[in-house]
């Protein structure tokens, strides 16, 4: 069963989000009357075609993408990278898939002037291009907004902080809300859940009133050197026992002997009593072993963890650098309130925009160095991802579909030739130039472009492949 999962998870997980990406590059081509001889969801030789209409339907040998073949005259390099130009390919009189009355390259019909890309104005190129991003994004959306429906709101029922950090450096809460502190009301209304003071607290705008049973603060947002609602949020964390949730394969806390279920009693003879204690402990202790005390099923043993060092958000002082992480989560204590289709759409559209700035946020932090290159994953991630969530239930199944659609969307977007983003800028510029780039200009740029790419993927290629033997 495990090894069938672990085949199937990925091409479904994988196999969707490509297959909608290019759909929407299709579906768009055709719709302003482009010439699309090749839909393919892989690269390289196929192990499966149909043609129909004019158009040859291919499942490739390499499942790291896919493309649709528009007819172009300005773009020999990456049409050798989508089974050839419409020239290159053409099929002989003698093959046996030859058709007199089709197309270049089915048949010996020329393709209409009409009906190339270049022919089209900048708006429907651009519309074309766009699409593929767009699909990725509406599939997300969809995603969340169904998961949302039928699985409900996820609730915290607590209202007891467990850890209050500084935010950017300044103990803002201190005063108000300390661990142990119960949250009686947020902006002078009160809140009955931990869910719902977080979202209360997000959602304010000049300033945000935090009540607990200690007492109050207000605390501006948004002005010069003030935090944002969302800062203040994620400065707080609930109350939780120190048992592990579950635990992630080949990192330190699995690799010494620890299982879901431990309950954490002391760190280096220290006694723990919450979750937020024990991430305390971790975080402060890169690279340097740390005795587990724990209690399994009635019985006290004890384990040495090594911390792996990681970039993260330093719980005690708020400052991100290096912490150190052992590869565990807490239990889940959530429940579910049902929702009705309205706020299914309201919390499926917020559970998309949250994935997509993390993402951009990622991108920003990997071009500004803060998040290092070797958190990058790969096809060999994306798998073990995938079969990961597929253990899990359905529900993180389509989460991670929506996460990986909106990744694609976005990353398609960055400005790299051989991608969307970078496809959208070379037509603008041509239009600004009021004439396209010269062949062998745009050869150098889309090598350039598939150099960054091929490096991009050795990276996660050599990523993965650590994460494997580690």
């Amino acid at each position: 069963m495990t090894g069938i999962l672990a085949i199937l998870a990925p091409i479904f997980v994988f196999g969707l989000v490509i297959f909608v990406h290019e759909l929407g590059h299709f579906l768009a081509a055709k719709s302003v009357g482009v010439y699309t001889p090749r839909f393919s969801i892989g690269f390289g030789p196929a192990l499966w075609r149909r043609r129909r209409g004019e158009t040859e339907y291919i499942l490739a040998a390499i499942p790291l993408g896919g493309y649709v073949r528009m007819a172009s005259r300005l773009d020999d390099a990456s049409a050798s990278l989508e089974g050839g130009s419409e020239e290159s390919a053409k099929r002989s009189y003698n093959d046996p898939n030859y058709d007199p009355e089709a197309m270049i390259p089915f048949g010996p019909k020329p393709v209409p002037e009409d009906r190339w890309f270049e022919s089209k104005p900048l708006w429907a190129r651009l519309y074309i291009l766009v699409a593929g991003v767009t699909m990725n994004f509406v599939l997300g959306l969809v995603v969340a907004i169904g998961l949302a429906a039928y699985y409900g709101k996820a609730v915290i029922p607590s209202r007891v902080a467990g850890a209050v950090r500084p935010i950017d450096g300044m103990a803002l809460l201190a005063g108000a809300v300390q661990p142990g502190d119960t949250i009686l009301r947020v902006n002078g209304a009160p809140v009955e859940t931990w869910s719902a003071a977080m979202e209360a607290i997000a959602t304010s705008v000049d300033s945000v009133a935090i009540e607990s049973n200690r007492g109050g603060v207000t605390i501006p947002l948004g002005g010069p050197g003030a935090p944002a609602a969302r800062d203040v949020a994620l400065a707080m964390d609930y109350l939780l026992p120190p048992v592990l949730g579950g635990l992630l394969p080949g990192n330190p806390a699995s690799q010494a002997g620890l299982r879901q279920g431990d309950s954490i009693v002391a760190i280096d003879g220290a006694p723990i009593h919450t979750w937020s204690d024990m991430v305390h402990r971790v975080a402060a202790s890169p690279q340097r072993p740390l005795s587990f005390e724990v209690i399994r099923v009635g019985v006290r043993e004890q384990f040495t963890v090594t911390p792996e060092p990681m970039d993260g958000i330093d719980p005690v002082t708020g400052v991100r650098g290096p912490v150190g992480k052992i590869g565990a989560f807490a239990p889940d204590v959530t429940t579910r309130e049902p929702v009705s289709f309205g706020e299914a759409i309201t919390l499926g559209s917020r559970m998309s925009w949250a994935m997509g700035t993390s993402i951009i946020g990622t991108v920003r932090d990997l071009f500004t160095r803060r998040v290092s290159m070797d958190q990058l994953g790969g096809p060999i991630a994306i798998t073990r991802a995938s079969v990961e969530a597929a253990r899990s239930g359905l529900e993180s199944l389509f989460f991670l579909i929506a996460l990986l659609s909106i990744n694609v969307g976005i990353l398609n977007l960055l400005p790299i030739p051989i991608l969307d983003g970078g496809q959208i800028l070379i037509n603008i510029l041509e239009s600004a130039r009021r004439k396209p780039f010269s062949l062998q200009t745009r050869e150098y740029i889309l090598r350039g472009g598939l150099f960054v790419i091929l490096l991009l993927f050795v990276l996660v290629m050599f990523n993965d492949t650590r994460a494997l033997f580690r």
